[in-house]
């Protein structure tokens, strides 16, 4: 497909990136010319210098031919009117990134006046993700399917768990969940009945929420609700937290340290009941004072990715805290797993999983079935959900019957409401929502499953 994307920063680098790996045409539109080179140097793709919001340097990137245009500058306006643009001169669909907190009740509105596919919000998807760890403290990420029915839950298995060296065929029925990939070292494998959990390994398991913590206690991972967290940095990501916990009513006292003064009356007047700290988050006294080593969760969410490491690995040196860290720009992803940081958030993969999974979509001659796409396993592996369409070579085929490539996994079947973990006899049926696990990469149909 030919994709126009609009802005070479953190986001449209990321987009840019992941859209290559998928054998689409690339075109990156930026005014500053030195990260345009950066761009068309580093990745397989063509440069436009000039103003996305220009119909002239639009055409110039052949926008009459684009399937997709994708905008995520630094401006929220300007991403809408390249999307307008876009939309009047060519016949694409039309993403932008709308991230200013003052749009949000007003999504829906732009969504369907501007004609946009989609609008991304990479700080309101990070916080998201925030809020799902703060439920869950013992787990490292959360993947959410079919509206919250089924999670996807990481989490490292400690040394002396009650699993530990039981192959999972013998695990069997014990267990309430579904073992979909094992990490250990540079390997993730999807398992099979005779392969062994041990110590140390990363798993990511299929379970409905409320089963998930009675699995930590099965594994003797350490679980216990967060009742307190401090964020240093009060930025979008921050602010989008606060809302959260105040809107689910979380039982949680926040903390907020930031160094802007201006931003710190803002957040205290959105957030009467949150503790807002003006002082440097960096500095250990201030830390120390405001109680960092009784602390239930620590989240450093600075926008300096070495700052946001090292005030992790203090908190985690001086707390038992459950440990979050965003990352923007720092990608020695085998380096940061290594370090105890707990969960690592990457906002900018984030909004590259939710549109790589509309591009696939939009590539399917018959229609999406793809509703939900991630990342795992630090992207060695995809969890889908797809919605299953009156197929002859797939509905009504027990799994038996059926050919499935190696390294694919049907990890749960959700039928009329009800969730069925599937064996052997079970088969599909046309409205059915399936998710797969696979190492494979670049699924866009559920029959791409099939040998």
């Amino acid at each position: 497909m030919n994709i126009i994307v609009v802005g070479c920063g953190k986001v449209g680098m990321a987009l840019a990136a992941q859209l290559n790996k998928e054998n689409h045409n690339i075109t990156i539109i930026d005014n500053n010319e030195k990260v345009l080179r950066h761009a068309v140097d580093t990745l397989d793709v063509m440069g436009i210098h000039g103003n996305g919001a220009m119909l002239q340097t639009q055409r110039e990137a052949d926008i009459k031919n684009a399937d997709v245009m994708i905008a995520a500058t630094n401006s929220d306006e300007i991403n809408m009117l390249c999307c307008l643009i876009a939309k009047k001169e060519g016949n694409c669909s039309t993403i932008a990134r709308i991230r200013d907190p003052q749009y949000t009740d007003e999504v829906s509105y732009l969504r369907d006046e501007l004609n946009l596919a989609m609008v991304i919000n990479p700080e309101m998807a990070a916080a998201k993700e925030v809020e799902r760890l703060l439920r869950f403290p013992s787990a490292m990420k959360i993947d959410s399917f079919s509206k919250g029915k089924l999670d996807l839950i990481r989490a490292k298995i400690p040394e002396h768990s009650n699993i530990c060296g039981k192959k999972l065929s013998e695990l069997g029925k014990s267990l309430n969940v579904l073992i979909c990939i094992i990490e250990r070292g540079e390997n993730v494998m999807i398992p099979g009945g005779n392969d062994e959990i041990l110590a140390g390994d990363t798993i990511s398991f299929i379970a409905k929420p409320h089963e998930a913590n009675s699995f930590f206690q099965q594994c003797g991972i350490e679980y216990s609700p967060i009742r307190s967290c401090m964020i240093v940095g009060g930025g979008r990501v921050t602010y989008y937290i606060a809302k959260y916990i105040q809107e689910s009513r979380l039982n949680i006292k926040l903390k907020i340290i930031d160094i802007d003064k201006d931003r710190c009356e803002f957040l205290a007047d959105e957030f009467p009941d949150a503790t807002i700290i003006n002082g440097d988050g960096t500095d250990q006294d201030l830390l120390l004072r405001e109680g960092i080593e009784n602390l239930d969760a620590f989240c450093s969410l600075t926008g300096f990715d070495e700052e946001n490491i090292m005030l992790s690995l203090y908190a985690g040196k001086l707390s038992k805290a459950r440990l979050v860290t965003k990352i923007n720009r720092i990608a020695f992803e085998n380096v940061i797993s290594e370090m105890y940081l707990g969960s690592v958030m990457y906002p900018k993969q984030i909004v590259a999983d939710y549109i790589v999974q509309y591009v696939r979509a939009l590539q399917n001659s018959q229609g999406s079935n793809i509703e939900t796409l991630y990342k795992i396993a630090d992207g060695k592996a995809e969890a889908l959900e797809f919605k299953v369409n009156n197929n002859p070579a797939i509905v009504n085929h027990t799994f038996m019957e059926l050919n499935f490539k190696p390294n694919v996994l049907v990890a749960a079947i959700i039928r009329d409401h009800k969730i069925i973990t599937p064996g052997g006899s079970d088969f599909m049926l046309p409205g059915d929502r399936v998710i797969i696990i696979t190492t494979n990469t670049g699924f866009n149909d559920l029959k791409d499953i099939l040998a």
